[in-house]
């Protein structure tokens, strides 16, 4: 299974409300992404900046799951008025971050 990563922002101010929000995430939005194969994801935040890391086993068919789904789409609107996201263009989906480092 593989690790990917991303990095995000929240919009200044709105921290306590994106915490908020992941505390009280909806069932059906944690049953989307494990029904798109994601396993194990994690989000930290440092000030305004987010990390998340996810594992999959075919991030492509996990992409393409995720953007048909619509609890995904609506959580996404959601979440946009408070996060700036970057979208990588040739994949549509957020710029992942190249792996520099393992320790098995």
């Amino acid at each position: 299974m593989a690790g990917y990563a991303w990095v995000l922002e929240v919009r200044p101010g709105y921290e306590e409300e994106y915490r908020k929000r992941h505390d009280e995430i909806w069932p059906e939005m944690i049953e989307a992404l494990r029904a798109a194969g994601i396993r194990n994801y994690n989000i930290f935040r440092h000030g305004l900046t987010l990390f998340g890391y996810f594992e999959t086993d075919d991030l492509e068919a996990t992409k393409a799951k995720l953007a048909k789904d619509p609890v995904d789409r609506r959580w996404g609107e959601w979440m946009a008025p408070i996060m700036k996201i970057e979208i990588d263009p040739t994949t549509n989906y957020p710029y992942l971050l190249p792996r520099q480092f393992f320790m098995p």
